[in-house]
């Protein structure tokens, strides 16, 4: 590990978005909970995506447990003028042309960083589960770091951080556990939530 990067002062656009965002959270009545790891590394496993509030109560949810979570975004999104505003919301480029070296390139974002809450949607989409891509399983393996399990429980307004899962190498096994902490978090659309155990479709 290189050191800490530094982290750039947000812009006024970025503040003021994400002022608006958590207002619009903490009038909804959620609860926070959960402990992030103590050395702030992790993939924090952000499952079922199934509506645009899950974006907002994600921010109010990781404002409120004092987390600065991480997140890949396209690299054409990096360009001016969002370029600075992906920045400030936790973006991290990547080129998904080279699909296969994403991986990587997230291996080595948590090499070169002290501090490294990577989040990432394993389904991809908003729209009914099909198969998750299981990229997040292969960078927290890789990387030496805990999965942990992102909830948002609608049934409850209850959301956060749930138990921290180390990958074993054992893909199904690990996944059989992921599977059965999210049966009992209610979605905003529950027609769309995870039904089966996903698959290794990167092996």
């Amino acid at each position: 590990m290189t050191g800490a990067i530094e982290d750039r002062r947000p812009s006024l656009l970025s503040r003021i978005v994400r002022k608006a965002l958590v207002w619009f959270y903490r009038r909804r009545g959620w609860k926070a909970v959960g402990t992030p790891p103590a050395d702030g590394r992790c993939v924090i496993v952000a499952a079922p995506h199934t509506s645009n509030w899950d974006f907002v109560n994600f921010i109010g949810l990781t404002e409120d447990l004092g987390l600065k979570p991480y997140f890949m975004a396209k690299d054409s999104l990096f360009k001016w003028p969002l370029g600075g505003f992906m920045r400030d919301m936790g973006g991290v480029s990547i080129d998904r042309k080279a699909r296969k070296n994403v991986v990587d390139a997230m291996v080595a974002e948590f090499a070169r960083r002290d501090r490294f809450m990577l989040t990432v949607a394993p389904e991809g989409t908003r729209g009914k589960v099909g198969q998750w891509r299981s990229g997040f399983y292969h960078i927290a393996l890789k990387a030496g770091v805990p999965m942990v399990v992102g909830m948002m429980d609608y049934g409850t307004k209850t959301g956060g951080l749930g138990p921290a899962i180390w990958p074993s190498g054992d893909y199904e096994a690990d996944m059989r556990k992921i599977f059965e902490i999210y049966r009992t978090v209610t979605p905003k659309h529950p027609d769309r939530g995870l039904t089966s155990l996903p698959e290794n479709t990167d092996a």
